[in-house]
Parts: structure tokens; sequence; C-alpha cells
């Protein structure tokens, strides 16, 4: 089966039941102005940085509806309109001033800010953090397919654990060796920490281990934290980050040694160590419900059969609003890159789609979601009420971030080998020109940062790829150093701007092998598939 589709996929972009000329007259949308177009409307100052629930964040919404009604598209929601709406707890902490640990060797305390940053795990008014004894359990991680176990038989009922970001990474042969699993992300490990009942969880931030500077942290924390209604799973009474710093002075009241532990937790053997030390946290948390939505648009397949299933291209449109200014005394979070970029793209692809003579075999669904930035939120309302059945999804092809420094000769896949998605991926890039490689930074875990997760959790095969950093006519190494500049300087920053100088060429041939992935995906006879053994196999199994 995957070899017919596979054969007929390729037929299909190269001169298959799609006319190629068709293919190419549409391809011949997706231009720089229509990205730059988007990104300078939604990034700009009036929308106010378009956080969840605000005016900017109705204004975006609006704006995509109308923008693709405009071009044919059909409502997408279940309720007939462009909008999947779906109500979220806005959580604002009031944190004191300082964060005080207690231990034989005296008290210390820590700046908001500058140290810490927390909010509350429950959706309450106030949380209470009291005497709470703090114990180190390496990772935190529990991952009995790798034999790994951080909390062993210890009780840490009530108490505050401490813990590393990341994942082991030193073993190809132990989880995924450099390339970061979702055991090395915040959100599992506050998860885990809720399911063995501690009170609180704190992860040391690291540039290294995190992928970002402290300053990320700092504004992605805080403010305003929405999440969806609770449900009856455990959670915290507080989660936070400490900055590497605050974690050493913690572990050196109760007489340890931060470089000792941290080399205890490279090993199997590890069990959690008491620190013999305190603390207590108490802060009120101002709560409200809000809506927002996903913007869902349709083009309705061809196939009286296959119209019932989706190929799917998401992208989210929130951002974080206006927040704590910057040097400069700018305040707005414009999101231009992180992700108005993203968004235009999808919308680029939206406007070649429109431009078929005739819709492909399957339904293509165009989803703008919500709340990204707050935890996948957007994403993971639609997987739980998902506008078909989730095996149903042909494919997800997200995008998130687009490539803003010129040409590539590679396609750097995020997650690579997961899916047979990536057979058409390395197919559509040869024409033009380029490779796939894995992606340049694999330890920041970036499939398990993006709404393509949300979709693979329900066993939808799903697709994240970006320009890779071997740009044209750039000097070796140019490509890193750039991708690397900006994350240090404008990522989740005010000043993630729409600038005249960002070179949109690459960010084009990006959209153009969406496109013909996904015209491929929604003609082929059959649906892609996970790879035999990845991790959301047994998933699309069960859908």
């Amino acid at each position: 089966m995957l070899r017919n589709w596979l054969i007929a996929s390729i037929s299909l972009l190269l001169c298959g039941t799609v006319a190629s000329s068709d293919i190419e007259q549409a391809t011949s949308q997706i231009t720089e102005s229509t990205i730059r177009g988007v990104v300078a409307e939604i990034a700009s100052d009036a929308y106010e940085g378009r956080a969840p629930g605000s005016a900017g964040d109705a204004k975006t919404r609006a704006w995509l509806a109308a923008r693709m009604q405009a071009l044919g598209f059909s409502p997408g929601a279940a309720d007939g309109t462009y909008q999947q709406t779906f109500t979220m707890v806005g959580m604002t902490p009031d944190l004191p001033p300082v964060w005080r640990f207690s231990g034989p060797a005296g008290t210390r305390s820590f700046r908001v800010r500058d140290d810490f940053v927390a909010v509350s795990g429950k959706q309450i008014a106030h949380a209470d953090l009291i005497a709470s004894a703090v114990v180190f359990v390496g990772f935190g991680i529990v991952a009995p397919e790798f034999g790994w176990n951080d909390y062993k038989d210890v009780d840490v009922r009530g108490k505050t654990v401490l813990m590393l970001n990341n994942d082991p990474d030193w073993d190809d042969a132990l989880f995924a060796g450099k390339r970061r699993l979702y055991y090395g992300r915040w959100n599992y490990k506050y998860e885990e920490a809720a399911r063995h009942g501690a009170a609180a969880a704190i992860i040391v931030h690291t540039d290294d281990s995190a992928g970002y500077p402290w300053q990320v942290v700092r504004r992605s924390w805080g403010g305003e934290e929405f999440k969806l209604p609770a449900t009856a799973e455990p959670q915290l009474d507080v989660r936070a980050w400490l900055t590497e710093s605050a974690s050493r002075d913690i572990v050196t009241l109760g007489g340890g040694d931060l470089t000792q532990l941290i080399a205890a937790a490279r090993l199997r053997e590890f069990r959690p160590v008491p620190l013999d030390v305190t603390t207590s946290l108490r802060f009120a948390n101002a709560l409200r419900e809000i809506q927002t939505a996903n913007v869902l648009a349709t083009l309705p397949g061809r196939d009286r059969k296959l119209r019932e299933q989706l190929v799917v291209y998401s992208a989210h449109h929130d951002h974080f609003g206006i927040g704590e200014p910057d040097a400069t005394g700018d305040r707005i979070h414009n999101g231009a890159v992180d992700n108005a970029s993203g968004v235009a793209t999808v919308v680029a692809i939206a406007q070649a789609f429109a431009a078929l003579p005739r819709a492909p075999r399957r339904s293509v669904l165009f989803a703008f979601v919500a709340a990204e930035e707050q935890g996948l939120l957007g994403s993971v309302y639609f997987a739980a009420h998902p506008t078909v059945a989730p095996g149903h999804i042909a494919a997800d092809i997200n995008y998130d971030s687009a490539n803003i420094f010129g040409r590539t000769r590679d396609v750097a896949v995020i997650g690579r080998g997961k899916s047979t998605l990536e057979d058409l991926l390395a197919l559509a890039a040869a024409r033009q020109g380029r490779v796939l490689v894995d992606e340049a930074f694999p330890e920041k875990g970036f499939y398990y940062r993006s709404d393509q997760l949300s979709f693979a959790r329900i066993g939808v095969p799903s697709l994240y790829f970006k320009s890779g950093v071997d740009v044209r006519d750039k000097p070796a190494g140019w490509g890193r150093a750039q991708a690397e500049l900006w994350t240090a300087t404008h990522y989740h920053q005010p000043n993630d701007e729409l600038d005249d100088t960002w070179d949109l060429a690459g960010a084009v041939e990006d959209a153009q092998l969406g496109f013909w992935v996904g015209v491929a995906v929604a003609d082929a006879d059959a649906m892609p598939v996970w790879r035999a053994g990845d991790e959301f196999e047994a998933s699309r199994a069960q859908s």
C-alpha cells in the first residue's frame, strides 16, 4: 500500500491527476508580497501583539476569517462559522518581590523576574506553598521504555521538587541523544511532578538546556497565563523556573553542591536527594474567563467519498500582547516572525489552492489556531473537538516562524524520520534543488513545541519543517549564526517586528513545498502513515 501511495503521489507531483500546468499556475500565487503583506497587517501595532482574549486577538481572527472568505473558502467550524470558539481561564499571579528558601546555612531571598518566575498550577484565587521540603529529582523523568525513573519509590507528596531541564542527551542509544524528546519539555516535567503528588516543581534554567536565554522565560512567564478549564488531572500548587545561579544557592543552603547532584542525575541508579531546605510562597491569583477561537476555513474536496477526509494546514495566530517595556520603551510584542510569518505562509498556500481550477479529492482545512504560546491550547482544543474523526484527518502540515534569511540548499525536518510525509517532502524539495537534512538544533525539541504535536497525539501524521541553515550565496556557518543571533535578541521580545531587510525568497520556497505535499496527500488513494515504531503509531491505530 505504501509503495502504491508513493508512486501515485510522485505521479501527481510530476504529471499526475492534477495537471502539472495547473499546479504551476497555482504555485505562482505564492509570493513574497503576499507573505510580507499579511505580516505587515497582523504584526502591526494596531493588533497590540495578538494576546489571547484581547481586542487584538479578536481583530486578528476577524481579519483572517474575512481573508479566507474572500478567497472563496467555506466556514470550517462545526457551527457553520469561521471561528471555533472556546473558553480559557486567565490567571495573573500577584507574586511577592522575593521568594525565600531556608536551610542549615541560613536563608536566601530571590528576586521575582530577575531570579525566578512562578505561576499557580491550579485555577484558584490563592496559591499557598507552606514550609515545603525541597527535593532534587534529577531530570524529573519516568520513562519505562528507557529503563529510567528519577523518582524511584521516594515519596514527594506535598514537597517541592527541583529538576534539571532537557532529558539525558549524552548517549544516542538512551532517549534520542542530542534530539530532545517530550520528556525534556517543561510541560512534561510539571505534569510528571503533579502525578507524583508534589506541591511545587522548579526547573533549573540554563541557556543551553532551555535553548533560549533567561529573558525569554522572564517575558513568557511574566504576565497573565491562560489554561483550558481545569479537568480532574492532578495539578501542582506552584510551577516555577529558577536561574542556574539561584538554584546553586538553594542547594548550598542545605550543604550540597549542584554540580555533584547533576553528575549523580546522569546515572540510572539516581535516587531523589532531599536538600535539607524548605520554602514557602504565597500569592493571590486574579482569575477571569475569556474566549478566543481557532479560525477554520475549508476547501471541500471533489471526491464524494474522500471529501470526508481532511488535509490540515496549521499556524498559530497568537502572541504575547502588551508586556513590560524593553530598553527602548516598546511594550508591544508584535510577533512578526513568531508567528505572523507562519500565518502568512498558510495564507499564501491557501491562495494557491484557491487558484486551482478544481479542488483535490480530499478536503483541505486551513486552521489558524489560538493560544499556542500558552501551551498549544488552540490546537489541543481542536484535537479534543475535531471537525471530523481523527482517523479521517490525513495529515497536518504546520508552519511556525518562517525563514527571513533567504533561500537555502537544505530543508530541515523537525523530528526527522517520523512519517511517510517526508518521502513526499524529499521529492518536492528535489524540484527546488534542495535536500532534506536533520534539524540544526535538535537539542531544542522543536517537534514538541508547536501545534503539530497536538495533531500527532491523536494519531495524525504531522509534518513540521523549516529552511535549513545552508543559505545560498552566504559563507558556511552564516545561516546558523543568524538563527542563533535572532533567538538571542528577538525571540519573544517586543523587537520581533517586520524588517525591510527580511529576505523572504526562502519562505516562498518553503510555502511551495507545503503546497505540493498537501496537494499530493489530498489527491492520493491512501493516506500517509507513521514509520513503524514511531511514538505516535499506536495513536493512529486507535483512531
